[in-house]
């Protein structure tokens, strides 16, 4: 796995991968053509269209791991992050569920550990 430019890291499978700064995680989006997004290939300045929309839920937390191990239980939090990345901008649109919905930022560049 390979850099592609400052903020994408190039994964198999025809996808590249991009920290996100509302999550605090990596998205990957398929640009190989088979999935329905385009992608302007610069890593520097990336746009990928449509938008991106990842489902899921929220990492836990160290504490919310330690109450597991010890018996309890706790409450998966529902993760929405839903977002246009245009020239290595990311705009969030408001059904995100993370603090920066409706917000437009940089995308992050990767760190040595991540790219």
């Amino acid at each position: 796995m390979s850099a592609v430019g400052s903020k994408l890291r190039m994964l198999e499978g025809g996808k590249v991968a991009f920290l996100c700064p509302g999550c605090r995680q990596m998205h990957h989006v398929t640009v190989d053509g088979s999935r329905g997004w385009t992608f302007n290939g610069d890593g520097d300045r990336p746009t990928f269209s449509p938008s991106l929309l990842v489902k899921g839920t929220v990492p836990i937390t160290d504490d919310e791991h330690a109450t597991i191990m010890a018996g309890g239980k706790i409450e998966a939090k529902r993760l929405v992050c839903h977002s246009f990345v245009t020239d290595g901008r990311i705009r969030f649109l408001t059904d995100s569920s993370h603090k920066l919905a409706g917000q437009t930022v940089d995308l992050p560049d990767l760190s040595a550990n991540q790219a």
